[in-house]
């Protein structure tokens, strides 16, 4: 990896402390309320004014999240916000920024998650056309590693999580070397090795890229929160789901499938 970034991946998991609170200010407002919360609401519905009706039927989360609230997604929207697909960090990159709906307050930048959802759908026809023990899953992500062997154990591939060790698919004397013809990487930071090497031999890669990911290597982006344990849950939990279905298995996995407990 370049000293460049070696730069980046450290302000990158500078980052990752503001990401995570974000991601959890929102969870908490799904919290189930107690029971005299529950009493205190209903008395105040039932003084509400017509006036109030819009304030009342407020989405807890920050929901301004992609352009056209119509869209059919895989997951109701709600569902990809209590995760923090959406969140991404203070950093975006001019490669990033068409996957960039807004910037909050903080600084965060917003993912379309319209965007995601389709790229999600795209990926899923990509890797339906090929040999599933062809296809390659990488992460030296902590909390992308239990989610990505899953996806490669539910849709048939292999999956090289932690450090990615040097010559894997370049050095045909080493005692792991693969020959993949496509590979889905975590993160191109993180998975930079990875991603090199996809690149010398000449096979394609999807990487999930969040808001200061370079894609000058990546051939399919699926834009997410590339950094939360729920995050990468869920998109790897759509993808292996969504490719299956191209396939057309009738395995369907639930999201607490790709979760891994803390």
């Amino acid at each position: 990896m370049s000293e460049n970034n070696d730069a980046v991946e450290l302000d990158d998991d500078a980052e990752t402390e503001a990401v995570d609170a974000a991601v959890e200010e929102e969870a908490d407002t799904t919290e189930e309320p107690t029971a005299d919360a529950a009493d205190v609401a209903a008395d105040a519905e039932s003084e509400a004014t017509e006036g109030d009706a819009d304030e009342e039927d407020a989405s807890p989360f920050d929901d301004d999240v992609m352009p056209d609230d119509d869209i059919d997604l895989l997951i109701p929207v709600e569902d990809y916000l209590s995760a923090g697909v959406h969140i991404g960090t203070q950093q975006k990159t001019a490669d990033m920024e068409r996957f960039i709906h807004r910037v909050r307050d903080d600084g965060l930048y917003v993912l379309d998650v319209s965007l995601t959802d389709g790229r999600i759908r795209t990926a899923a026809d990509f890797l339906s056309n090929y040999d599933p023990e062809q296809i390659l899953v990488t992460s030296s992500r902590q909390y992308g590693r239990f989610p990505a062997e899953k996806f490669a154990d539910a849709i048939g591939a292999r999956a090289r999580t932690g450090r990615f060790i040097p010559g894997t698919l370049t050095n045909p004397d080493y005692a792991g070397y693969i020959e993949p013809d496509v590979v889905v990487v975590t993160d191109p930071i993180g998975d930079a090795q990875a991603v090199k090497e996809a690149i010398t031999v000449g096979i394609p890669v999807i990487a999930m890229c969040d808001s200061n990911n370079q894609l000058s290597n990546v051939d399919l982006v699926i834009p997410t929160n590339n950094k939360g344990r729920r995050a990468l849950s869920v998109v790897y939990w759509l993808l292996a789901n969504e490719t299956l279905d191209r396939r057309g298995a009738d395995t369907v996995f639930a999201l607490d499938d790709f979760e891994d407990e803390l």
